[in-house]
């Protein structure tokens, strides 16, 4: 008799400790086969050095050398998941896929397929809450919708945390995994990648660090903030982890950032369509200039203006751009230039390593006034006064922006008065419409 196969399927969740899924399938009774699919419908729109391909490959090769210390292995594919799927029932007696939930857009229509798929043969997709605390239907007010503002979002979050015991499985101990002669596996060259200049950093989670939060944050020059993004956005941390980092510290200003993650997931979880339109459909009235050579210079860090260039060139040149400055030169672009919140979001999606497109638009949005939670669309950052808050001595710029007092950096591209005046009009004009 065939032996039946419990099936762990890893995506947003590159680890071994404190994992939901795999923790049920171990539990299971059955034989564990875990895997990992490079979804091919993903890579298509990715650049051959895209750093976050190689960082999940990375992971990949790293759960795999202690999966093959306990005499198993990952079984790695590259393809659609359905046709993946397709050859996995050829092959095995599964009794059940267990997996961690997603609530992206995409992630539940390819969830919604593979149960479809699974369904025809009577075997369930288990999903199960792992990357977040708490899921977009469980903090809702007291009329059953959800939040639209992060404040009292948060204290709904904190409240029902109180009330919520975090366990933690902190130890991975293996137990009952498939054990075969090979496993099938993909190179980052036969994926069709390479290894990019651009690594993601671990993360900072001294209690130094963590304690000290709201005092540095704002500060770009300073290594003032976790780094933690792209491991939140992989899964090579446990959130439940992170909350307890939070709770311990005598600063809350990390945790309530954490919480920031959960609700722009649960805003974009439960109004899909702000993923492309504005959220407050007025502003999608808005006649944007969309101009592709002043586009460019934002892309490029050739503004004129030297805090927005810095963070462009960061961005460019490393992945990350400091949080403050993601404010300044989201606004720059949608204020300033009158350009779509919707070009920097996808340019961001196209270089951020931790990119994640619910804080993503929702961060966009709110730059661009068209939020749930969002600025006024008439606070407008100065660029000039941005400096004298958050770069005093310039240490950031002069980073970044080496040539600022030479004749080779540009003018600014647009006077900030003039421009201020432009997108007032312009908004309110479309706003009166």
């Amino acid at each position: 008799m065939t032996q039946k196969v419990s099936l762990f399927w890893f995506r947003r969740d590159l680890r071994l400790e404190d994992n939901k899924a795999l923790n049920a399938a171990l539990n299971s009774g059955n034989i564990v086969l875990p895997l990992f699919i490079f979804d091919q419908e993903i890579l298509n729109k990715l650049e051959v050095n895209d750093a976050r391909v190689a960082f999940i490959h990375q992971c990949l090769e790293s759960i795999n050398r202690k999966l093959t210390a306990l005499r198993s292995g990952l079984s790695v594919y590259t393809g659609r998941p359905s046709d993946v799927f397709k050859k996995l029932l050829a092959e095995f007696d599964l009794e059940a896929v267990y997996t961690n939930a997603d609530y992206e857009p995409y992630a539940l229509k390819r969830d919604s397929e593979i149960s479809d798929l699974l369904g025809k043969h009577n075997i369930p997709l288990r999903t199960f809450k792992d990357q977040v605390i708490f899921e977009p239907n469980e903090v809702l007010k007291g009329d059953g919708q959800p939040y639209l503002v992060y404040t009292p979002y948060m204290k709904s979050w904190r409240a029902k945390l109180a009330e919520t015991a975090i366990k933690i499985d902190s130890e991975f101990k293996g137990g009952n995994l498939i054990q075969r002669e090979t496993f099938p596996w993909i190179s980052l060259r036969e994926l069709g990648f390479e290894k990019s200049a651009i690594t993601v950093q671990n993360a900072d989670l001294s209690s130094s660090l963590i304690d000290n939060y709201q005092a540095n944050r704002n500060t770009p020059s300073k290594s003032g903030t976790s780094r933690l993004g792209p491991h939140l956005r992989f899964g090579t941390v446990s959130i439940r982890k992170m909350i307890m980092l939070g709770l311990e510290s005598k600063d809350d200003t990390f945790l309530k950032e954490l919480v920031w993650r959960e609700f722009f997931m649960q805003i974009l979880f439960h109004f899909p369509h702000s993923s492309t339109q504005c959220f407050k459909p007025q502003y999608d009235r808005i006649e944007w200039r969309n101009n592709p050579e002043e586009f460019q210079k934002w892309c490029e860090g050739q503004t004129g203006y030297p805090l927005v260039d810095a963070g462009m060139r960061e961005l460019n040149a490393t992945g990350f751009m400091h949080n403050r400055v993601r404010m300044l030169v989201g606004s720059f672009l949608c204020k300033h230039l009158l350009i779509d919140w919707r070009l920097g979001e996808a340019y961001f999606a196209s270089k951020l390593l931790d990119y994640e497109m619910s804080s993503n638009v929702g961060n966009w949005q709110w730059v661009a006034g068209c939020g749930v939670d969002a600025a006024p669309y008439f606070r407008i950052f100065n660029p000039h006064t941005q400096i004298d808050k958050f770069d005093p001595k310039h240490l950031y710029i002069k980073k970044w922006v080496p040539e600022l007092n030479e004749l080779t950096y540009p003018l600014p591209m647009v006077d900030h008065k003039f421009a201020r005046e432009r997108c007032l009009n312009t908004y309110k004009a479309a706003l009166n419409r």
